[in-house]
């Protein structure tokens, strides 16, 4: 409910002075869009946050072969 008083309160700002209804409809469309876009949002959000971590975490790590040894210090 508060998101839709926020939304009318916003469209009207949009629409300005002397537009009627229309800023009341402008915003209930801003509100109904923010609802059904913002949680898509935040799963990409989330989704690219947790490819980037993967990302460093394999830059940070070096990669060697697994038939790789140690060799004995020389001198």
């Amino acid at each position: 409910m508060l998101g839709k008083i926020a939304g009318a309160l916003l469209g009207k700002r949009i629409a300005g002075p002397q537009s009627g209804a229309k800023g009341a409809i402008l915003g209930y469309g801003a509100a109904a869009l923010a609802r059904r876009s913002v949680p898509a949002l935040a799963a990409v959000a989330l989704a690219g946050w947790a490819f980037n971590k993967v990302r460093e975490k394999r830059q940070r790590e070096p990669a060697y072969p697994s038939d790789a040894s140690p060799s004995p210090p020389s001198g």
